[in-house]
């Protein structure tokens, strides 16, 4: 933990991993005026600290949690347990030290990385939530089961990863009691039902639940979290995304709702993201005409809108975006593109394949394409976009388009199983 601390919230948002990794310090968590006294309500039998001598009383007093969670484990395939012994709990793999903000020359752990551990144990309950000052618990990667431990009480903790784990249920409510959780990533388990409208009232600022069984529709405060990085990929969810998107206008710089069910039209609202930089709805069931509002997103990299049930013409405009690097509409059932779309195709930066487009290679066939139209068509409110000084208003003719890729979107790191 050099020149770091688990008490300061640090992200860059460029990289998703441990703290003490790509992390730089930002905001400070407490203001330290907290000197109530520790106090676990574990009691672990049979385990003594007798003959041990630690460096704070803190340390102390978790250490019997810590071991009888260590009874608990009955996989270990790389030995990480191993050197958990003694009193020198800072130096036990995967455990990290620091000092808590209530008393600056104390000593309690603060943070804790199990990721890739392939550790097995029947439930972190009694663990996770009897940890007093711990910050942050990442566990990618592991075979723990049971019930999510109750971390409302830990009056430090704002970052938790429980991902490609073996928890199961519905979607762990014991989280929404955090009041500083900033991190919650929840992916690759086997949670099902809901996602709870509550979730997205909390102040998160990255949320990755794909790769579960969630369904029902999106909540109609889906707008209602400063999230910056939020990944529901992979899931069952159903119904419209919500216009409260609009809400996330300042802080949305990456979304993945790609291989859900969501239907209905896009909502004009997409064009007030200012922020966003990666938007992907992939294998959905969305109709309608491209909303011309997305022409305002000038910081737009990628947009996938493939294999949905959308139609008429590619706005211009859209293509015209100065910063786009990749935008996919394949699959849908697009009938018209002009000069400035095909100067894309042309660059490979476009991908119509598998629409109704005339004079085009790889298209649906005229009667696949005829009897969308009888069957699909819909009313899609979609009024005028006004972008103020909008760089694809203004660079219609001309604009000259990206032909090499930026670094690989953090959201779509969340879709490999592993940390990252």
């Amino acid at each position: 933990m050099e020149n770091l601390t688990f008490f300061n919230k640090a992200f860059t948002y460029t990289s998703i991993s441990f703290l003490f990794l790509p992390f730089l310090v930002s905001v400070l968590c407490r203001n330290g005026t907290d000197t109530s006294p520790i106090v676990s309500s574990a009691r672990p039998s049979g385990v003594s600290t007798q003959g041990l001598i630690f460096k704070d009383r803190r340390l102390a007093v978790v250490y019997p949690v810590i071991q009888a969670f260590k009874r608990t484990i009955f996989e270990d395939p790389f030995n990480r347990t191993g050197n958990w012994v003694g009193s020198d709990i800072c130096s036990y793999k995967g455990f990290y030290c620091d000092n808590p903000p209530d008393n600056e020359s104390a000593i309690a752990v603060a943070g804790i990385d199990f990721n890739g551990f392939s550790l097995a144990a029947p439930t972190l309950e009694g663990f996770v939530d009897n940890l007093p000052d711990l910050a942050i618990f990442h566990a990618n990667s592991n075979k723990f089961a049971g019930a999510v431990p109750d971390v409302s009480k830990l009056r430090y903790f704002y970052e938790l990863d429980i991902s490609n784990n073996r928890f199961s249920g519905t979607f762990p409510t014991t989280v929404m009691g955090v009041k500083d959780m900033s991190f919650l990533d929840i992916r690759f388990n086997s949670f099902a039902g809901e996602v709870p409208p509550e979730i997205f009232n909390q102040a998160l600022e990255l949320l990755f639940i794909n790769n579960n069984g969630f369904t029902a529709k999106l909540p109609a405060n889906f707008g209602s979290t400063p999230v910056r990085y939020l990944t529901l990929a992979n899931n069952q969810l159903t119904g419209p995304i919500p216009p409260s998107i609009r809400n996330l206008n300042s802080t949305l710089v990456e979304v993945l709702l790609l291989n859900n069910k969501l239907s209905g039209c896009l909502p004009y609202e997409l064009g007030f993201l200012k922020e966003i930089i990666v938007f992907d709805v992939q294998s959905n069931l969305l109709t309608g005409p491209l909303p011309s509002s997305l022409s305002c997103l000038e910081k737009i990299e990628v947009l996938n809108f493939a294999d949905n049930l959308l139609y008429w013409e590619v706005p211009e405009e859209l293509c015209a975006l100065t910063n786009l690097v990749n935008l996919s509409l394949s699959d849908n059932f697009f009938t018209k593109i002009g000069p400035v779309c095909r100067k894309l195709i042309k660059n490979g930066a476009l991908d119509v394949g598998q629409n109704c487009i005339p004079g085009l290679p790889d298209q649906k066939s005229l009667q696949e394409c005829a009897e969308f139209y009888v069957k699909y068509i819909r009313l899609c409110p979609n009024p005028p976009s006004y972008c103020g000084d909008n760089a694809a208003r203004n660079h219609l003719e001309g604009s000259k388009t990206k032909t090499k890729t930026k670094k690989a979107p953090v959201t779509y790191k969340t879709l490999s199983k592993h940390k990252f």
